[in-house]
């Protein structure tokens, strides 16, 4: 400790993401042994395979979630109500926010260079997944109201990039709401107006610019963050150039790698 602590941190997001998938599979009757084969190693958990048998959300967690790391995260956000009523995205994006907050703290507790160099890792995690959320609303049923409380409360964006991007209506009002943050305009200046797909590969890249400066100082956490999160957009390299020859289409893979 506080080291392993931390690195159970590291998996909660990959907890959330299975949670999510077996929920939506066994919405769509897939079959749970091939579900569980699709479900991320880093975060299984003891009663992982039952998610997918539970008959409805309030016996999903009472039976299976209560116990695991993430049942806190059900506590403070979400009701039985809500969660037979949620789509498993609403679902998947409640409780990140409450797992990217709680890390947060987390981190804010440690102090010292892993508070400092965290400090800047998740604040660009919370606003890319405000700013994902924001964009995938568009259009959608969705209301303002319920697209704004699924923010985190923390990031460069908050409060006054939230307040704008929580109004916005189409793509356009999203990169205005934007330019008002130097670090962001820097980005979008890369994106083409009504690109919102190319926004996604240069959050990757600066992403991975974070994380390769994380490793210029010692003595810190943040290096087992970084060192997952590497490896992760390799495994997004292989993946795009692995389509691309299968596709017949070469000439696309550098548009798709982030070094």
């Amino acid at each position: 400790e506080p080291l392993s602590t931390f690195c159970d941190y590291l998996t909660y997001g990959y907890m959330i993401d299975n949670v999510v998938l077996l929920v939506s599979g066994s919405l769509h009757d897939r079959d749970v042994g091939e579900l569980l084969e699709k479900c991320h190693p880093l975060g299984m958990f003891d009663s992982i395979g039952t998610v997918a048998v539970a008959q409805s959300m309030a016996e999903l967690y009472q039976l299976v979630l209560q116990d695991t790391p993430l049942g806190p995260y059900f506590r403070q956000r979400l009701t039985a109500e809500d969660l037979d009523e949620m789509n498993v995205e609403l679902l998947r994006s409640t409780l990140y926010k409450a797992y990217l907050e709680d890390f947060w703290r987390f981190c804010e507790r440690l102090g010292g260079a892993t508070a400092e160099i965290m400090r800047g890792l998740l604040a660009f995690e919370a606003d890319r997944r405000v700013i994902n959320i924001t964009i995938n609303s568009l259009g959608t049923e969705l209301s303002l109201d319920e697209r704004r409380s699924l923010f985190p409360a923390f990031g460069e964006l908050h409060p006054y990039g939230h307040a704008a991007l929580g109004a916005a209506q189409d793509f356009d009002q999203v990169r205005q709401a934007l330019e008002g943050f130097p670090f962001f305009r820097q980005l979008l200046a890369r994106v083409s107006y009504g690109e919102a797909q190319m926004l996604d590969k240069v959050m990757f890249e600066r992403e991975v610019a974070q994380c390769k400066l994380a490793f210029m100082q010692q003595f810190h956490y943040g290096s087992f963050y970084c060192y997952l999160k590497l490896r992760e957009q390799e495994i997004r390299n292989l993946m795009w150039v692995s389509e691309c020859v299968a596709q017949q289409q070469k000439s696309r893979i550098h548009d798709g790698v982030v070094n």
